[in-house]
């Protein structure tokens, strides 16, 4: 999966090489493999809070995982909805007013978990959208992370700023965020009382802060070796829960 995004070992950019070095796949890297796994031809699929992207990095896979469904649905609020190209059908709306009836094989919610005001009401619709075993997988921000935690006190016109100078993102991509369903223990209950289980669950590494300036980025990855080596999550991570239904 790796080099299906980046390409041969010979025609990595210094980014993914160093990565590579240090023994780091990407918190998206981990997911987008995660995703490609369980969507298996003559899937139902349902992404909550898809936007105009699957995987903003990688249109080839979502292409491919697009054309393995037999159905993909595309849930949001937001009009970038309509710039999606991969999902089937399109349902302007949050998740929370959604009825699924049951007829998806898995749902997916990639960095939308901060973005929830009503968990509880959220996990209910994932759960009532799911077929009885199928899976939940949400992808999100830990919390307790240094950049959530800025994130709490940074106004949205400074978010904007720093999002378009760190990662190049435009301003219609950042959103208000809440952190009300960031936690392990957090996605575990909501979910548990759905009538779901915990089936797998990761703590990913974040190295990607500083990801466009090379010197910033070789030292974090040090820093974030040193963590490793010592047992512990390097300070910015992300959460890849699995929930399945019963």
């Amino acid at each position: 999966m790796f080099h299906r995004r980046y390409g041969p070992l010979e025609q990595l950019g210094w980014g993914p090489r160093m990565r590579l070095q240090h023994d780091h796949f990407t918190p998206d890297d981990v997911y987008e493999a995660l995703v490609a796994g369980l969507v298996v031809d003559g899937i139902s699929w349902l992404d909550v809070g898809c936007g105009r992207d699957l995987f903003p990095n990688n249109p080839g896979l979502a292409e491919e995982l697009s054309k393995r469904c037999a159905r993909l649905t595309g849930v949001d609020p937001d009009p970038t909805l309509r710039e999606n190209e991969w999902v089937h059908e399109k349902v302007a709306g949050g998740i929370d007013a959604y009825d699924g009836q049951g007829a998806f094989d898995l749902v997916t919610m990639r960095m939308v978990a901060e973005h929830i005001d009503d968990p509880a009401a959220c996990s209910q619709s994932i759960a009532a959208a799911l077929r009885p075993g199928g899976l939940a997988v949400i992808f999100t921000v830990f919390a307790g992370a240094p950049v959530p935690l800025l994130t709490r006190l940074a106004p949205m016109s400074l978010r904007h700023a720093v999002k378009s100078w760190l990662w190049g993102t435009q301003p219609k991509d950042t959103f208000p965020t809440r952190f009300r369903m960031n936690t392990r223990r957090g996605l575990r209950r909501h979910f548990e009382s759905r009538g779901m289980f915990e089936e797998a669950f990761l703590r990913l590494d974040d190295c990607r802060t500083f990801a466009r300036f090379r010197v910033i980025s070789k030292a974090e990855l040090a820093v974030m070796r040193i963590c490793r080596g010592l047992g512990l999550p390097y300070p910015e991570h992300c959460l890849l829960g699995v929930y399945r239904k019963r």
